[in-house]
């Protein structure tokens, strides 16, 4: 397939300034924000409304056994996980991840007031605490017995009525936080207590990256931009061609180790860039040459870099790019959910329809395929995964039907599943050689070995 080039479309790139709300105050009760805030609530209400559980027409559906060994690296062990999917890069590979025959964590903590599939983003560890929000906009910090050490909610009754979905992170001991409804804020991760907070006046639509003192964004109109960490003072933005429908996933962002920005925006543009200047380095599409409509429901997944090399999903196809010039070397026909694990000679991951693919990482050619919602229950079958990671060589996949299911990276094989929860719409994270997960109505669930 032929990639269309995008060297017309950076010609209508514009760098300029987006207004911030200057008030301390988090609604100024303007017409223009009450306006903001009913077509919030309409368009939470279409979601519910038009919800489709699979929304591709190319859809996986080949199994076969692995014919060669997989040798899968020694697993690392990680104190913290301060962003989503463990680090700017999005590059899990195997974490240190002994056993889960012991359940020592399952409680509800927080709220789950709205009836919709939630799109939900992981857990932080850090400290010995995790860190996380419900659906009403509020953050916990909880030790991992599941006591509260501190919450926040900076939402006025104006609000109520929307659902929430915040994403965060932790930088320098400091937790950052931007949401759906347009505000950038940042905590003091020790008292909970409000530094400092922006209102975007657009709803974000990405998952919050930060390196040398800057925050990296992109919102729902793709304007792509990047804010200081220590006021939220903005520093450069890119105005990139809008979608017509919006996409309801959260745009996938990563950052390299040389200072560039990764950016896949809702019309399944990626975007390299300079993360001091704001400079685009190259652009191209990713839809395709089968003329795909990006629709309401694009979802791809995590961009993940290693060494020069990027690889995602987007649309119906995998890619693996090169890092710095955009070319790219090669393609297939499949998608995976969450972050591609990269580790070894190897990729794992899992489709949305419950596919286990070990795919070679240099070539793209999958080496094994195995579908896993077979292993449940024939009444349990007809879900998607959620999201997936590896430890100490094993898949751990979680179904919105709220399954457990672990497999093998070495074989491709499933090993077991069991029912751990009613639904689950975010990936697992591993940490200290714990297994942490958190439900769709905000219980946290933690497994380790048995001592």
């Amino acid at each position: 397939m032929i990639i269309k080039n995008l060297s017309y479309f950076l010609l209508f790139i514009l760098l300029s300034s987006c207004s911030f709300d200057k008030a301390t105050g988090l609604w100024d009760g303007s017409a223009e924000e009450k306006k903001k805030i009913t077509e919030l609530e309409n368009k939470q209400k279409r979601i519910i409304e038009s919800y489709d559980l699979y929304s591709s027409e190319n859809i996986y559906t080949s199994e076969f056994l692995l014919s060669q060994k997989i040798i899968v690296p020694k697993p690392k062990k990680n104190l913290s996980w301060e962003t989503s999917f463990l680090n700017n890069q999005n590059s899990l590979g195997n974490l240190f991840l002994p056993g889960i025959d012991k359940k020592f964590l399952n409680k509800k903590i927080g709220k789950n007031k709205f009836y919709l599939y939630k799109i939900k983003t992981s857990l932080l560890a850090y400290n010995n605490s995790l860190i996380f929000s419900d659906d009403s906009g509020t953050i916990f910090n909880v030790n991992e017995k599941g006591k509260i050490n501190w919450k926040l909610n900076i939402y006025k009754k104006i609000y109520k009525k929307i659902y929430k979905n915040l994403t965060l992170t932790v930088y320098e001991n400091v937790l950052y936080v931007n949401d759906n409804v347009g505000f950038i804020y940042a905590v003091n991760l020790k008292s909970g207590e409000l530094k400092w907070i922006k209102n975007h006046k657009v709803p974000l639509k990405s998952k919050i990256k930060i390196a040398k003192d800057k925050i990296f964004l992109i919102d729902h109109d793709n304007e792509i931009f990047s804010i200081s960490s220590k006021d939220g003072t903005k520093l450069w933005n890119i105005f990139s061609i809008s979608s017509f429908i919006k996409s309801q996933t959260l745009m996938p962002l990563a950052l390299s180790n040389i200072d560039q920005l990764l950016v896949l925006n809702s019309s399944a543009d990626l975007f390299n860039v300079n993360i001091n200047s704001g400079n685009v380095n190259w652009a191209t599409n990713t839809s395709g040459s089968l003329n795909e409509d990006v629709s309401d429901f694009f979802s791809p997944s995590e961009l993940v870099i290693k060494d020069d090399n990027l690889f995602f999903s987007s649309a119906s196809l995998f890619f693996s790019f090169n890092l710095n010039n955009g070319s790219i070397n090669w393609e297939s026909k499949i998608t995976s959910v969450g972050a591609p694990i990269l580790s070894g000679d190897n990729i794992f991951f899992v489709t949305e329809n419950g596919y286990f693919i070990i795919m070679d990482a240099s070539t793209g050619n999958i080496l094994s395929s195995n579908n896993i919602l077979k292993n449940l229950r024939k009444k349990n079958r007809n879900t998607k995964v959620t999201g997936f990671i590896m430890g100490s060589g094993k898949i751990y996949s979680v179904t919105l039907n709220g399954n457990l299911i672990v497999s093998s990276a070495t074989s491709g094989k499933t090993e077991f599943s069991k029912k751990i929860a009613n639904s689950i719409s975010t990936s697992p994270i591993i940490n200290d050689g714990k297994l942490f997960i958190l439900t769709e109505n905000s219980k946290l669930i933690g497994f380790k070995q048995s001592r």
